[in-house]
């Protein structure tokens, strides 16, 4: 399986606190494919760095960067199916452009997916997502 994670998603599962710890646990045990962007990388760091600290963001960038699981998808074309917040549709683009199977999230932008047939993406919430590494 092969999906693209929303950097909201990131943020609740970093911590060994967090009940959806154990996707970040499946990430690195090779359990799912994750297809990223430079610019997705950028915003992960960004953000955890801003909710977390620099050395977080920092380990995370790197794990990224070595694990063989983890592809780093050049996206040539901008779709643009999320009007409501631009920046979201890095992650489509991404998604489209590495044929990955559904984009991972919480953001409610990406409920225009559903009425949209082309490029047809899916998406799945948290749970349903845990649900799929067990």
């Amino acid at each position: 399986m092969t999906v693209v994670i929303d950097c909201n998603i990131f943020v609740m599962c970093l911590t060994s606190h967090s009940p959806y710890h154990r996707i970040y646990q499946s990430l690195i045990a090779g359990r799912f494919n994750l297809n990223v962007t430079t610019d997705i990388i950028l915003e992960y760091e960004e953000i955890i760095q801003r909710k977390y600290n620099v050395s977080t963001a920092n380990t995370l960038v790197t794990l990224l960067s070595e694990l063989p699981n983890v592809n780093i998808i050049h996206s040539n074309y901008r779709w643009r199916l999320i009007e409501n917040d631009l920046d979201d549709n890095k992650y489509c683009d991404c998604a489209i452009a590495g044929q990955a199977d559904f984009i991972v999230t919480e953001d409610k932008h990406f409920d225009v997916l559903k009425s949209i047939t082309f490029p047809a993406i899916d998406t799945v919430n948290i749970e349903k997502f845990m649900e799929l590494i067990d």
